[in-house]
Order: structure tokens, then sequence, then C-alpha cells
């Protein structure tokens, strides 16, 4: 599949899709709590997706039951949401998909559950900002594996965590994924030049122990094959035609996080 390029207009469009995905994950990270059902969270976005007059990407792709993936502790991504009610301590990452006049936003996050243990909230840490410094290294010009290698690099200098081999990032548009398939590791300076109006997610997935990973018998959950527990952030980005990104599925379309890094947003899309 060709690498699809979107103008101005396209990436205003997806950015309405992004402002769905994201005010939905807010609402959920908020009525998350001991004692809350991630069934119950499937509910809220998916009254969320009908009040914003959009649909769902997760919605029967591939079969996929809900509109929401929900996965807890050792679940790594893509876990079905359930009735088992959420517990103390436990980590949790949603990662949800929305659809507007055609074209999709596609963002994940993880975070815990009442009082949580530390490693676990730098393992969520770590990962959250590696995808920000994965972003941040996207510059017109450049190459696809720049992203890949300041994830990595990240990621390793906080720790030894295990990075997700099988799953990665990818290229979002009037698909929910495209190419290019984007790796969370790698070397700098190969794969597809990075160009004005490329659109990407950027996702990586980590654990406190081994990267290896096994798929359970629902055919979708991803669990760390140590249960150890894992972390998945992700966001949805473009590069604009004056050369800077801007987060289509962040409500300030990454202008804190990736301000803390140095680098500007466009200011052509709100």
């Amino acid at each position: 599949m060709a690498i699809q390029i979107k103008s101005l207009e396209d990436l205003q469009k997806m950015r309405k899709a992004g402002i769905v995905v994201g005010r939905a994950l807010l609402l959920m990270k908020e009525a998350a709590r001991v004692g809350v059902t991630t069934l119950e969270l499937d509910a809220i976005a998916a009254k969320h997706l009908a009040e914003s007059g959009a649909t769902s990407s997760f919605l029967g792709y591939h079969g996929y039951p809900n509109v929401l993936c929900a996965s807890v502790n050792h679940e790594i991504v893509h876990g079905i949401p359930n009735e088992r009610p959420l517990q103390e301590g436990d980590v949790l990452s949603l990662d949800f998909g929305a659809i507007v006049d055609g074209w999709h936003g596609d963002s994940a996050i993880s975070f815990g559950i009442g009082v949580i243990d530390p490693a676990d909230q730098k393992l969520m840490d770590t990962c959250d900002e590696s995808m920000w410094r994965g972003i941040a290294a996207a510059k017109v010009g450049g190459h696809l594996t720049d992203i890949s290698e300041a994830i990595q690099l990240y990621i390793e200098s906080q720790g030894s965590y295990g990075i997700l081999r099988e799953y990665g990032g990818h290229g979002i548009g009037t698909e929910m994924h495209q190419d290019p398939h984007v790796l969370n590791f790698g070397k700098a300076g190969f794969g597809p030049e990075l160009k004005v109006g490329l659109a990407l997610a950027i996702e990586p997935m980590i654990t406190r122990g081994s990267a290896t990973t096994k798929v359970l018998s629902d055919d979708w959950t991803v669990v760390s094959i140590d249960k150890t527990n894992g972390a998945h952030f992700e966001q949805s980005f473009a590069l604009l035609p004056d050369g800077k990104p801007f987060v289509l599925t962040s409500l300030d379309g990454g202008k804190e996080r990736l301000g803390r890094l140095g680098v500007e947003i466009s200011d052509l899309l709100k």
C-alpha cells in the first residue's frame, strides 16, 4: 500500500476525529475507579461516539466486538472489555479509535487504579515519555526510524524494560492502519522519508520484564509471557505544511508535552 499523504483540509477532518478520541479517553479515565468494570467504560465510550456523531474504528474490525480495547496489568494491548471489577493497584491501558467523515483518530493511555506500585508508575511514565520523544524526533526530511531510535533510547535510559517487537505504530488516515509500520526500536536514518502531510500513530508498548508475548484464546488479548505488567501509550500526529508537527488526538495539539522537549507545534490546526 502506498503511503497516504494528507492535505491540510484532510488533516482538519482528522483533527475532528482526534478530538472525539481525546475527549473519550478523558471521560473514561475520570470514570475508572475500584469496582468499575471495563465493560462500563466501553459503554461510556460508545455513548460519547453517538453524541459526537462519530463511529468506532474498532467495532467490527476483523470481528472485534467492542468500541474499546481495555487491557489490565499483564494484558498489554487488545484486551476485550469484560465484567471484572477494577481493583486497587491495577494498571489499566485504554486504546480507542473514532471515525469522523471517513477519517480516523487513534490514541491510547495507561494509568493506575487507586494506589499503585511505584515501579508500575515508572513503567507508565517511561512509556508515555518515550512516545513524546518519538514524536519530537519526527522532522520533515528525516526518516521513519528517527522516531524508532528516539523511543528505544529513552526507554533503555530508564531501566530494563521489554519493548514489544511484534507490535508498533502505523500510518493513519482513511483507514485506521496504513503503511508505514513504525517500530519502537531501531537505528535512525532508515525507512521512508518523513514528508509534509504524513500522519502517523506512535504507540510504544513495554513491560517490566520480558518482551515476549502471547495471544490469549479470545484471539485478541496480548499478554506478557512472564506475566509482568505492561504499559501502552499512543497519539496520532501529522507533519503540517509549515513543517511543524501537530498531535491530532491530543486536546492541546501536543503543545505542552512537545514544548517541554523544545518542539513548537503548528498553528495551522486548532
